[in-house]
């Protein structure tokens, strides 16, 4: 097992996971394909969407802090409480003006959950794991966003009571969960506390290190995230042939993510993180090159083996970097700055798609991990990933 209080942990990842799928089913599915119905035009759901992301990115850090006086568990109950009343709200009694202030602060009682649950994760990891633990967290509710919009689109377009129904049920059992959860304070260091005392910003100039390659290495994948209808429209292929390619992304992540997880625990995160940056960028430098329809399956396995190995390498870096007191403002803050770059990277893939089709968007993402590496390799005293007379630092 890897963490020292799995039943606490798997109750999180378990409230993350609905969470997730209500909020993607919500905002990517069901309202766009409801929202002329209920009265809400495109610019109105847009709006809503966008003030809930937004909140969600800008309280990840405060709201860190406030967890701390809080405790975690009553601010995961109000985030579901709150998830509740705006899908409730919107479809017993559609309001323009709920929609968007109720999304608002939707966001802002969210923007607790994905960093308590890897504050949680790494503080009841076992030492020896704690690369592998994070990691898991960090990627589990991967299925859950993937249904969110699979499952949830077509039952809302065949099926919509039933779709209704699905995210009502997902919300209630979320809510439950973080009832169980209500008491749950996360454990703090006394000795790095007293250090704080001292100091408040004791160990938060490492967490500013880790903020410009945080941004870069989302910015990367957030360039394709909107264009991959496009690009399957210009090899000329269905959605269904991403089939194959999608499960042989998901073995080849599955098994990298665990022998590099095994080796940033054992050695140091570098191990992992470097090769991991390497190989993300050979795939998207292979997808730039022309005839991409005949490389799919390859530029898939690098993905698969390069994005396992970096999310390792990169958990466990950050591990190892944040302060222990004030750990979960130190993860909501370098969280909001991943969610910038997930912002910012549609924005410019767009640009980029329309100046230079998909060897620009993928050749300018190869240039960004590039750049991430060297980014590592250059600060290396201040991340901690330099050998220091024979031994890892950090």
């Amino acid at each position: 097992m890897l963490w020292t209080r799995p039943l606490t942990v798997l109750r999180l990842l378990a409230l993350l996971l609905a969470s997730e799928l209500v909020r993607t089913g919500f905002v990517v599915s069901v309202l766009p394909v409801a929202g002329p119905s209920l009265g809400f035009s495109t610019a109105l759901i847009g709006l809503m969407v966008g003030l809930h992301y937004l909140a969600d990115a800008l309280a990840k850090g405060p709201l860190g802090l406030v967890t701390e006086r809080w405790g975690l568990g009553r601010l995961l109950t109000l985030g579901a409480a709150l998830g509740l009343a705006v899908i409730v709200g919107t479809r017993v009694a559609p309001s323009p003006l709920w929609l968007v202030l109720g999304g608002a602060l939707w966001g802002l009682a969210y923007a607790a959950l994905w960093p308590g649950v890897m504050n949680a994760s790494q503080a009841f990891a076992r030492p020896e794991r704690t690369a592998r633990a994070l990691s898991v967290s960090n990627l589990v509710a991967t299925p859950a966003i993937l249904a969110g919009i699979l499952l949830i689109g077509p039952l809302m377009q065949t099926r919509p009571d039933t779709a209704w129904a699905v995210l009502l049920g997902v919300q209630v059992v979320a809510l439950v969960l973080a009832l169980t959860l209500w008491t749950l304070h996360l454990p703090r260091q006394d000795k790095d506390n007293a250090e704080t005392g001292r100091n408040p910003w004791a160990g938060w100039s490492r967490v500013g290190v880790l903020l410009p390659a945080a941004f870069a290495q989302t910015l990367a994948p957030g360039l394709v995230i909107t264009l991959i209808y496009p690009l399957l429209a210009r090899l000329g292929l269905p959605l269904s042939a991403l089939i194959l390619p999608g499960i042989l992304f998901g073995v080849s992540l599955g098994l990298s993510l665990w022998l590099a997880g095994r080796l940033a625990d054992r050695t140091h995160p570098r191990r992992a993180l470097a090769p991991g940056l390497l190989l993300l960028a050979l795939a998207f430098l292979l997808a730039a090159l022309p005839d991409l329809r005949e490389r799919v399956a390859l530029v898939t396995l690098i993905l698969g083996l390069g994005y396992g190995a970096f999310i390792a390498g990169w958990n466990g870096l950050v591990a190892r970097t944040l302060p222990t007191a004030h750990r979960a403002a130190a993860w909501g803050t370098v969280m909001a700055t991943e969610s910038l770059g997930n912002a910012i990277g549609p924005i410019l893939g767009g640009a980029a798609w329309q100046l230079a089709g998909p060897a620009g968007v993928f050749g300018l993402g190869a240039a960004v991990f590039v750049l991430t590496e060297l980014y590592y390799l250059w600060p290396g005293r201040k991340l901690g990933i330099k050998p220091v007379s024979g031994e890892w630092e950090g």
